[in-house]
């Protein structure tokens, strides 16, 4: 078994915190998560992948065991996030990688992708989506959010900080939901229930329609530098549908597409699997 190693690293005076695995000598991967989960995501997959990869997983600002300031300290958005995990490669010293971008994980990896195209080795993205016809009708409440801030829509959007719905994210879509873990969406439910997370939460909610405006940005770099991209995906996803999936095709043709029976957290049935897929992938 992999040695896992957990640290800590400053960006700024923000304290990331990250797990990382493999040897330093091997190619990089960067592991990013989505919401409402941190770096503990990936504790099925790092295993599988230390043995060819250095692997480095950290915890988004305002996620896991990452720092998470007041608002009127930090905002909340997505430009934000990229920022500080742009600046957290630089201080650990990841200068090319390749990157495993899921759901939140997504633009935010697109972002260091599009600033820094010289330094993505290649993309597997697992339900991380760069195309409107991947987002599904689920969005529809978050979408009237964007169209009117009121806080009304605002109150609305507390449904998705539930932990009934935090269980159901985790097992929509699984044939077998017995195949599910608790432990994942326990801790990600004890981070959501954090003085201040759930207001930060829904500021995230809301700043999610930058991420859909830089669509076409991403779309451009997909087709401008063709990096090597996998889509690993989950094709019972509530949030994110295959379309998505298949669409990084339109902009990139080389890209390699894989559906796999299971929900949106695809890592939580099908680690090994994905794990497979990415090391015949990154051969």
């Amino acid at each position: 078994m992999a040695s896992i190693k957990y640290r800590t690293a400053e960006v700024d005076g923000f304290k990331v915190f990250y797990r990382e695995a493999g040897s330093s000598a091997s190619p990089k991967l960067l592991l990013l998560h989505g919401f409402p989960s941190a770096g503990h995501m990936f504790r099925d997959l790092i295993p599988l992948l230390a043995d060819r990869f250095h692997i480095v997983a950290p915890d988004l600002p305002g996620f896991g065991q990452s720092d998470m300031p007041p608002r009127d300290k930090f905002g909340y958005t997505f430009d934000n996030i990229a920022r500080v995990i742009d600046g957290f490669t630089e201080v650990i010293g990841l200068d090319r990688f390749a990157v495993y971008v899921f759901d939140y994980g997504a633009p935010t990896g697109f972002r260091l992708a599009v600033r820094h195209p010289e330094r993505i080795t290649a993309i597997i993205s697992q339900n991380g989506n760069a195309y409107e016809e991947g987002l599904s009708e689920g969005w529809s409440p978050i979408k009237a959010y964007w169209q009117d801030p009121s806080e009304a829509n605002r109150k609305a959007l507390r449904a998705f900080l539930a932990p009934e719905t935090t269980r159901w994210q985790y097992t929509h879509g699984v044939p077998d939901p017995t195949m599910v873990s608790p432990d994942g969406q326990k801790l990600d439910n004890f981070y959501l229930a954090r003085p201040g997370a759930d207001e930060a939460q829904l500021d995230l909610f809301g700043d999610y329609k930058s991420n859909v405006a830089l669509y076409p940005s991403f779309q451009q770099y997909f087709r401008t530098h063709k990096p090597p991209l996998l889509a690993a995906w989950g094709k019972n996803d509530p949030f994110f549908v295959p379309a998505g999936a298949e669409a990084f095709k339109r902009d990139n043709p080389r890209a390699v597409v894989r559906l796999f029976d299971t929900g949106h957290f695809a890592l939580e049935t099908h680690a090994r699997e994905i794990a497979e897929s990415i090391r015949d992938f990154l051969k």
